[in-house]
C-alpha cells in the first residue's frame, strides 16, 4: 500500500470516527494539503510535526475535531500559522468567507501558496498582528495562539455582535477561564477526542456578555 493510500486510510478513519461527512473532494485536498505542508516544512520550519501520519492526527483531524461548532457566512483564524484550524475548515466546508491571519511571512507565503494550488475560493491570507485586522466575523477561530485573555484583547473587535469565538486550547485551567474579559462570556467548554491523538485537547465556545436588562 503506498503511503498516500496508508494516509487516506487514517483519515478517512478519523472522519469516521468524528462523525463528519465531508464534501466528494474534501479528502483529496486534505491530503494534498498535508503533502504540500510536508514539501514546505522541509525547508522552511513551519511546524514541528514532521511525521506524515503525525500530521494527519495533529493537524487535519484535530482541526476537523471543531467542524460541527463552526457556523456563520464568514470566518478568520487568528494565528493561523500553516493553516491550522482555518485552511483545513475551508475545504472540509466550502462556501464561506475565510480570512487567515498570521505574523509570519513564511507562513503566509505558504498559505498563499496552498489557496493557489489547492483552487480554495473565498479564503484569503493576510500578514497582520491580530490588533491590525479590520472586519466583523460571524466565527472566529484560534488554536494554541494565547491566553482567552489576550486573544479576546486582541482580536475581540473582530466579533459580530451575534457572532462565536471557538479557542481551540490543550489543557485548560480555571485561571485561564476567570481570565475572560468582562465584555465577554465563556458559553461552553467541550473536551474533544481527537481520533489518535492521546493529549487534552478542549474547545472554548465564547461570545458577546448581553447589556444588563
Amino acid at each position: 500500500m503506498s503511503t498516500r493510500a496508508v494516509l487516506q486510510a487514517r483519515l478517512e478513519q478519523g472522519i469516521a470516527s468524528l462523525g463528519l461527512t465531508l464534501p466528494a473532494d474534501a479528502v483529496s485536498r486534505l491530503l494534498d494539503y498535508q503533502a504540500l505542508l510536508q514539501r514546505w516544512n522541509a525547508t522552511y520550519n513551519l511546524t514541528a510535526v514532521r511525521d506524515p501520519e503525525g500530521m494527519i492526527t495533529r493537524h487535519l483531524l484535530d482541526s476537523l475535531a471543531i467542524l460541527p461548532f463552526v457556523h456563520g457566512g464568514n470566518l478568520v483564524d487568528l494565528g493561523t500559522g500553516p493553516g491550522l484550524p482555518g485552511l483545513v475548515l475551508a475545504m472540509a466546508a466550502p462556501g464561506r468567507e475565510i480570512l487567515l491571519v498570521d505574523s509570519n511571512g513564511k507562513k503566509v507565503r505558504f498559505l498563499r501558496e496552498a489557496i493557489r494550488t489547492l483552487r480554495l475560493e473565498g479564503v484569503q491570507a493576510v500578514q497582520q498582528r491580530v490588533e491590525d485586522v479590520q472586519g466583523r466575523y460571524a466565527c472566529i477561530t484560534a488554536r494554541a495562539f494565547a491566553t482567552l485573555g489576550d486573544m479576546l484583547e486582541w482580536g475581540g473587535h473582530l466579533l459580530a455582535p451575534d457572532g462565536t469565538w471557538l479557542a481551540m486550547k490543550g489543557q485548560l485551567t480555571p485561571d485561564e477561564l476567570a481570565g475572560v474579559p468582562a465584555a465577554f462570556e465563556v458559553r461552553e467548554v467541550h473536551a474533544l477526542a481527537v481520533p489518535g491523538l492521546d493529549a487534552e485537547r478542549h474547545l472554548i465556545v465564547l461570545g458577546h456578555r448581553p447589556p444588563p436588562t
